[in-house]
This record gives structure tokens, sequence and C-alpha cells, in this order.
């Protein structure tokens, strides 16, 4: 990213002091190793696409960590811990940041959201959000803690969310970019991957690619099942 930024993180890259060996498992997804070998250059708004097992919650979660947010999901104050899942991938990158920017974030993490809300219960958080759906909780959740400026880390957040309320996150996020924030998410979602002036990396056994929406694999799939379900159901039988 050239010139003067003010977002948090300007480029993420292998950290030469760290040591990794080859036969690290992450080291041999396509996407994470071209994340080691040639960096990636974040802009307000990265946007992660591609099949189950393609490296896209691994990177996520190892950006979330090397920013110093909680690996199972939080604001930056965040000290919720129930196991440790999480690739050592963290410890082997470095974050280039902006002089001067915000070092608070948020990184949410669809598959643990519903025992990190328990645990803002049992601290007596502001909101006691598990007794709503999951998908309230989740867009509550934005809302009161949507003037934490910072980076913003999203793992598939659209589990849990109904059509409409997928646009009720966009709101969101929108509002958080206007307002400086930066925001990187992953995502099995087509509503969510239109998301204007997102720049989109589709993984697969290519690496990581920068793709248009109109070419990701994952929108090409849902257009041709909805123009006809049945070509796909038949052969379920």
């Amino acid at each position: 990213m050239a010139g003067f930024s003010t977002l948090p993180v300007r480029r993420i890259e292998r950290d030469p002091g760290a040591a990794i060996g080859a036969d690290e498992w992450f080291a041999r997804i396509p996407a994470v190793r071209q994340l080691l070998d040639e960096g990636l250059e974040p802009g307000p708004l990265t946007i992660f696409t591609g099949e189950n097992g393609s490296g896209k919650s691994t990177v996520v979660e190892a950006i979330a960590a090397c920013y110093g947010l909680n690996p199972e999901g939080g604001t930056h104050h965040a000290m919720h811990r129930t196991q440790f899942t999480e690739s050592p991938l963290h410890g082997q990158l470095r974050m280039v940041r902006s002089m001067g920017s915000s070092r608070r974030g948020v990184f949410l993490r669809g598959e643990t959201m519903f025992e990190h809300l328990g645990y803002l219960e049992s601290i007596d958080s502001p909101g006691l959000l598990n007794h709503q759906s999951h998908g309230e909780s989740l867009i509550e959740y934005f809302s009161s803690r949507s003037g934490i400026a910072g980076l913003w880390v999203l793992d598939e957040p659209e589990a849990g969310l109904s059509f409409s309320s997928c646009f009720s996150l966009i709101l969101h996020l929108k509002t958080l970019i206007a307002e400086g924030s930066q925001v990187i998410l992953s995502t099995h979602s087509p509503v969510l991957a239109a998301m204007p002036g997102a720049e989109i990396y589709e993984f697969g056994e290519h690496g990581m690619r920068p793709t248009a929406y109109d070419d990701l694999d994952m929108v090409q799939n849902w257009r041709l099942f909805l123009d006809a379900p049945e070509r796909y159901l038949r052969h379920l039988d």
C-alpha cells in the first residue's frame, strides 16, 4: 500500500526471525505458503473466500492473534479461553502498522461466538446476549461495540444470519470502514462478498489470488444452483 496510511495494518508478512519447519501442517496449505512467501497488503476491506480446508480460517485466526486479539474471539480486552486449537502460524508473522493508527480491534469467530457470549454474561458485560437467537446476538454484539475503531477480523460471521440479517451486518461494516476501521473477513456468503469496495481473494490449490466478484467459484455455483436446483439435487437420490 503506497503512501501514507492510517489503517491499523499496512502489511502482513513472514517474520524473518521466526523458524518454521517444512513439515508444519499449515505451511503445506497453498494460501498459507503464499502468505509466508509473498506477504499481504490488506486494504480497508479485504475478503477471503474458498472451499473448506483452503486455509481461510487459519489465515484470519493468525492475523487476529498476531495483532494481539484473543484467538477465541472478542475485543482487544477479551481474556476468554476454553482450549488451544489455533495453529502456530501467528508466531511466524509480523505486521507493518501505520504510524499513529489504532491498536484496538475485534475478532469474531462464527464457531466460537456462543461460548464467547457466555463468557460475557459470566463477567456481567453490558447486554445479556445469549438469550437471543444466534443471529440477533451477533448483530447486537456489533451494535454495542461499533465505537471500537481499529482492526475488525471476522471468520465466517454469516453462521446463524438470515438473508436480511446479512445486510444488517454489511451496514455495520460499511459504517466502521467509513469511520476509519479496517475489516478482514472470511466468508462463504455471496451476500457478504458483494460488499462494495472489497479486495477479494479466492483461496484454493492455487494459493490466494485476487478475484472479481463475478468470477468467484462461490458466486457462479450459487447462481447455477438457484437457476435450477434440481440439476444438483437429483444426484443425491
